[in-house]
């Protein structure tokens, strides 16, 4: 699976995907895109439409060897227009950003299934720095515990997990997460933070997953 997006969007659906039989690669670009066309030559593609614009449409409806590449449009615009031309270029499915992971998975197996025949069962298990994180009964193990997150934190730690060592802006997870529904500068980012190391016991002055970056933002310290 070819994912094209910006950071950490790529990476949020990278982690996600990447289990099961499947491998995933992200190119940041349509340009680096339609190199791995030729190179790697993936089965399903995942395109951002609201990070290149005019260029992402075109990778719409690739054929590679003569076959159509099945694609999934991520967008954060919800508006008919935006849906229209999408299905118009021969997208297969859209999803709205933000996204619920376990629905990401499951519309994926989907398409593979209607395009390949593939019956790959939907157990979307993934460990992750001592966390073990099942999607589809939104649960989370930690040794012998089982924090119950909201579907919200557990976005926000699969937007964490899946950069790790990089400092993500509040902003930054604002938009991946929450979209246009609030606006810059929001405080809910850090209120979803806190209420995730609660859950998760992790200490914010001796922390294990989530550390806090003055002035800049959140950094996961595990390695997936």
């Amino acid at each position: 699976m070819l994912i094209v997006a910006d950071q950490p969007l790529a990476n949020l659906v990278a982690l996600t995907l990447n289990h099961g039989k499947y491998l995933t690669r992200i190119a940041k670009t349509p340009q680096i895109a339609r190199a791995e066309f030729d190179s790697w030559r993936p089965h399903l593609l995942l395109v951002d439409l609201d990070a290149h614009d005019s260029d992402s449409l075109e990778l719409i409806g690739q054929r590679i060897a003569n076959q159509r590449i099945p694609t999934i449009a991520l967008s954060r615009r919800g508006d008919l227009r935006t849906k229209l031309v999408a299905f118009d270029r021969g997208v297969d499915d859209i999803i709205i950003v933000p996204l619920a992971p376990e629905e990401l998975v499951a519309r994926t197996l989907a398409l593979m299934r209607r395009s390949y025949g593939d019956d790959v069962a939907f157990i979307p298990v993934i460990k992750v720095a001592g966390l073990e994180v099942d999607l589809l009964n939104q649960q989370v193990k930690i040794g012998t515990r089982r924090p119950v997150l909201t579907a919200m934190e557990q976005a926000l730690l699969y937007l964490l997990a899946s950069n790790p060592g990089q400092t993500l802006g509040r902003d930054e997870i604002l938009d991946a997460l929450w979209g246009e529904d609030y606006a810059a500068g929001s405080n809910i980012v850090d209120r979803h933070v806190r209420n995730l190391r609660l859950k998760l016991k992790d200490d914010w002055q001796r922390p294990r997953f989530i550390r806090t970056i003055p002035g800049k933002g959140y950094r996961f310290l595990g390695t997936p």
